[in-house]
């Protein structure tokens, strides 16, 4: 499968989730009501801290699927290991759910602040959470496998088909059946069983076939050759985890259930960012880590290169269209004047995190391929010393602001501060290039044009004319950042002198 496609594909199916699951958001809060959508803000903060679980055994697995598909593994060791690795996530799903269910009735009554639901109906509504979250995190071991064989024009199709079920069908189920938080769990309970039957049938058919005699039971040893690179990744996942969710947790307990709605929803928002860059990391993962096994350097470093710029012409303008134009962007979307009053400050904060944030995984990306976790590791360990009290002592004084703050502050210092050390180890002369010719280079004129409209553009009222002037900026924002990258230019200036060729062709 072409990387170009990959990514082609990723992008269209991550756009059109993120795009229905924003646009569907205010609905959800006209049928079931703010504080019911805090509930779901939970579930989605609950998914998220799951994944510690992991113990990097998903990203492991598309890892070794990649290996293989580069000659680097055997087709029984690579069968050997996913039933290993099956079961380990069939126990931790079943032991997790039955945790969640068990304390159902104390996060109901000592955690969430809530007002006006019922306690019983909350403390169901987390039960049937603790089962969604297993079977969503066990489905992460077969998209494993899928990434592996890059196979990912038909997970996007699949992923864009989960979402519709998820985000879109579930109205009419709130028109014929229900709406209260029960309904709604009940109703993503069995898209999630959907969901997980469909992933494990496709793993298994893309899995090479082993000669007759050979067997694959459940063996500990499958696991140990991974074990070490595996733990690495835990811990990365751990400190993601731990720096995008902290904050949500404490607000959790902290904001009424009604206002962390609001806050869950200006945070997803704004992590739209990083859902633009992600169809690219999840397309040069695996590209990346084959041309590592097979010995292309200059292939690897060319591939992490492009893709840097692709990102920066993506994400600058998504991220500073929310930066600059929340309120605007906030009461396009929703017509909320109190929603807007609310959620555009934290929105402005997180954008430009998430922003930067998306530009310095890219360090990440190089050290997974090389399957050298060491300094990251030590990076993030010392980013998680400094920032984890920092964001609990600002969300605790400050509230949603103050873990804005803390959030784009952190962010800031690991790009500016750790991210050369990353280059220098791992290849050194890049940093500067990079940096300037990839980042600032596209970045730069995008902060300017966005800062000179902020301050010198007027806004009309309406919703409609809003829409139009932020869709005629965007467009602006994506010319610049285009213009402004070298490989666009580069790809512009060669079609062009093809044209030019051809219609001297015909003329002659």
């Amino acid at each position: 499968m072409s990387l170009k496609k990959n990514i082609l594909a990723n992008y269209l199916s991550q756009f059109y989730v993120t795009l229905i699951g924003i646009v569907m958001l205010p609905v959800y809060i006209k049928y079931i009501g703010a504080e019911a959508y805090g509930l779901v803000g939970f579930f989605t903060m609950l998914q998220a801290w799951f994944q510690l679980l992991d113990m990097g055994l998903t990203p492991t697995m598309a890892r070794q699927t990649a290996r293989y598909q580069g000659g680097a593994m055997d087709a029984l060791g690579l069968r050997r290991l996913l039933r290993a690795l099956e079961g380990f996530f069939v126990g931790v799903a079943i032991l997790g759910a039955i945790g969640i269910v068990v304390i159902a009735d104390s996060i109901a009554t000592q955690w969430l602040n809530v007002q006006s639901l019922s306690l019983s109906e909350v403390s169901n509504s987390v039960m049937l959470m603790g089962v969604i979250v297993a079977l969503r995190w066990t489905c992460g071991l077969y998209r494993g496998v899928i990434i592996g064989f890059e196979r990912l024009l038909w997970l996007s199709g699949w992923n864009a088909f989960i979402a519709t079920l998820r985000f879109v069908l579930v109205i009419p189920f709130f028109i014929f059946i229900g709406t209260s938080p029960t309904d709604f769990f009940s109703y993503q309970l069995g898209v999630a069983l959907l969901e997980l039957a469909v992933l494990v049938t496709q793993s298994y058919r893309l899995l090479p076939k082993v000669e007759a005699g050979q067997h694959t039971p459940w063996q500990w040893q499958s696991l140990r050759g991974v074990l070490k690179f595996s733990l690495s990744i835990a811990f990365t996942s751990s400190v993601w985890v731990l720096v995008t969710q902290t904050d949500k947790l404490v607000l959790s307990k902290l904001l009424p259930l009604a206002e962390y709605g609001y806050f869950t929803l200006a945070v997803l928002v704004a992590g739209g960012v990083m859902t633009v860059s992600a169809p690219i990391s999840n397309a040069i993962l695996p590209r990346m880590t084959r041309l590592q096994a097979v010995g292309d350097e200059s292939g690897l470093l060319r591939v992490y290169r492009s893709s840097t710029q692709l990102v920066a012409v993506i994400v600058m303008p998504v991220a500073l269209m929310l930066a600059f134009f929340s309120e605007q962007v906030l009461w396009a979307w929703t017509g909320d004047a109190l929603l807007v009053s609310k959620a555009a400050p934290v929105l402005t904060l997180y954008a430009i995190g998430f922003g930067i944030l998306a530009l310095g995984a890219f360090p990440y990306y190089l050290q997974f391929a090389k399957g050298d976790l060491k300094l990251h590791l030590l990076g993030n360990f010392l980013f998680v010393l400094l920032l984890i009290p920092a964001l609990i002592w600002a969300t605790l004084h400050f509230g949603m602001i103050g873990a804005g703050w803390a959030w784009l502050v952190a962010n800031l210092a690991y790009f500016l501060l750790w991210v050369p050390l990353v280059h220098i180890r791992f290849a050194q002369g890049l940093h500067w290039s990079w940096l300037f010719g990839d980042v600032i280079a596209i970045c730069m004129p995008v902060i300017i044009c966005a800062w000179l409209v902020h301050y010198f553009v007027s806004w009309e009222v309406g919703r409609l004319a809003v829409i139009v002037q932020l869709c005629l900026l965007g467009s602006l924002l994506l010319m610049i950042a285009c213009l402004s990258s070298s490989n666009v230019r580069s790809l512009l200036a060669s079609r062009y002198r093809m044209t030019t060729v051809w219609s001297f062709c015909i003329r002659k």
